[in-house]
């Protein structure tokens, strides 16, 4: 993905080097892998575990890589507002609010409650705001197998593509029914969240790519890897456990791919509509 040198979006708030740190990581190897991978995925936050106790207090140096990284999370949330303000006025007839994006180090705080490392990338309905800690994407090059800067570029779009079902006002609604639903109902009902903001990153995709001429060779691919990888029976068993579908949240590898070419590949918001589908 071509990058640098690019605009940059201003909706973003930057928290990093203020107030809670990164504490020492006191579970190593497999056991962390493990513990990052339920948290992140299944909703626990084990930053606890992981630092041994209480985030250390004050501010925290911003290195080179971690500015870097912050232009890039800048660069590709421009991306989604120009694409999403002329996708959403063409296909929904309304204007696109674009969300604020939280960058922020260790712990913060949100309308959705306290965000660290552990819990990854989320959409803030309460304030909407993008909560994101760039290290995530450390977390998913080395650890997950997810590399490329597309694969982290689609992480982005995937969490401000709750923030497009935020203002259809199918995050509320769905939301409203999993507080009434047995607890396997209610993961059933976030899988198809899930899956039509993968489809709907899909669309950002082919807009961005067709945009700006941004995407290089193979960067497609590196997001629909990304998909796979973080599907949640790939994860349950990366994290030793045998797959099991009624605790699924996010949709499985296959599932997750195969909605975001979908939405790739004709770039109409009527073909994300996971809700309506029979089968996922």
């Amino acid at each position: 993905m071509e990058w640098r040198g690019r605009r940059g979006s201003r909706n973003i708030e930057d928290r990093r080097g203020q107030g809670v740190g990164r504490g020492g990581v006191a579970v190593g190897g497999v056991g962390a892998l493990v513990l990052l991978l339920i948290g992140a995925y299944f909703g626990v936050d084990v930053s606890p575990m992981l630092d041994g106790g209480a985030p250390s207090p004050g501010k925290t140096e911003l290195t080179h890589a971690d500015q870097e990284a912050a232009q890039f999370v800048s660069v590709v949330l421009a991306d989604t507002e120009e694409v999403w303000a002329t996708v959403f006025p063409d296909q929904v007839g309304k204007p696109y609010k674009a969300p604020v994006l939280v960058l922020y180090s260790g712990v913060t705080q949100s309308a959705c409650g306290g965000a660290s490392g552990a819990t990854g990338p989320f959409y803030c309905p309460g304030d909407r705001k993008v909560y994101l800690d760039t290290d995530f994407f450390g977390t998913m090059s080395r650890e997950l197998g997810a590399r490329g800067d597309f694969a982290a570029a689609y992480v982005v779009a995937h969490e401000v593509a709750h923030g497009v079902q935020d203002q259809l006002g199918i995050l509320s609604k769905a939301n409203q029914v999993r507080a009434q639903s047995s607890e396997a109902d209610s993961n059933a009902i976030s899988v198809r969240i899930e899956l039509q903001a993968d489809c709907l990153s899909g669309i950002w995709a082919r807009g961005a790519e067709e945009m700006f001429g941004s995407l290089h060779a193979g960067d497609v691919e590196e997001a629909v890897n990304a998909a796979h990888r973080i599907g949640d029976d790939t994860l349950q068993r990366n994290a030793g456990r045998v797959p099991m579908p009624h605790t699924f949240t996010h949709g499985t590898s296959e599932q997750r791919a195969r909605w975001f070419v979908r939405g790739y590949e004709s770039g109409d918001m009527g073909q994300c509509d996971t809700f309506a589908a029979r089968q996922l």
